[in-house]
């Protein structure tokens, strides 16, 4: 276990393999270890980096209230206190729309960018999830989150039992506070009008049957974003790292490889 001290408290980051930096990004109700398989097969010739966001898996929980905007400015302070000038970013879900958010902000400091089922604006969220951006019911949503989730997962993921034991742990590691201000927040994104301002090559994967996320999402980066590629990942929902991972690693590693 590794860790660094931010101005908003401890975040606690996994590494593997060696080679060239990639910083990995987790999505809502997640951490680092959504991403233990994918940094197997980037291991050979990246050196790979995935943190826990502010109040999610291990990372510090001072003051809860944290925005997507808080999470672009710890993944730039992040890459700050480790001496990584430049890298690749790639982002599953929320931990995606943090990644375009950095490579807006501090362009200087993306390579290249890649998302996996994130939304870029906050209305193609699910309907349970924009309700749980709501303050009157995100107490209620909070408790009973875990159970609806038990019910709903064989829908969300292919291995749904492996999927759903990481979020039962990953869920009980979230304050109640964190659970609703990250969630508000990314329902009220709107990347849109800056989209045209990335400048990297941009990787979109997009699972056809996902019902966290709308994937026409994807429609709306590829239309906004000079050099966005898409790929839909015909039998993936929210999770083709676990859906589809052979198909998942080779479109994430081309990426990359590509000069």
């Amino acid at each position: 276990m590794s860790s660094i001290v931010t101005d908003r408290g401890v975040v606690h980051y996994e590494t593997h393999g060696h080679g060239r930096p990639v910083i990995l990004l987790h999505g809502w109700l997640e951490s680092w270890d959504h991403w233990l398989s994918t940094m197997e097969s980037l291991g050979r010739r990246y050196k790979t980096y995935a943190l826990d966001f502010w109040g999610f898996g291990e990372s510090g929980k001072q003051g809860d209230s944290f925005t997507v905007q808080d999470y672009i400015e710890m993944v730039n302070q992040f890459m700050e206190r480790l001496g990584i000038m430049q890298a690749p970013i790639v982002g599953h879900s929320m931990g995606g729309t943090v990644s375009l958010g950095v490579a807006l902000d501090h362009p200087e400091r993306v390579q290249k960018v890649a998302v996996v089922g994130s939304p870029i604006v906050g209305d193609g969220l699910a309907l349970f999830l924009r309700l749980s951006a709501r303050r009157s019911l995100a107490s209620l949503f909070y408790q009973i989150f875990p159970l609806g989730v038990r019910i709903l997962s064989p829908i969300y993921a292919r291995d749904w039992k492996t999927w759903y034991k990481m979020f039962e742990r990953d869920v009980s590691r979230t304050t109640l506070e964190s659970f609703h201000y990250s969630i508000a927040s990314l329902r009220h994104i709107d990347l849109r009008p800056r989209l045209e301002n990335i400048k990297v090559p941009t990787l979109g994967i997009y699972g056809r049957v996902d019902r966290i996320v709308n994937p026409k999402q994807g429609n709306v980066l590829a239309q906004g974003a000079p050099q966005a590629n898409i790929h839909y990942f015909k039998k993936s929902g929210h999770f083709p790292m676990l859906d589809e991972p052979q198909r998942f690693y080779q479109t994430l590693q081309e990426f990359l490889n590509h000069a």
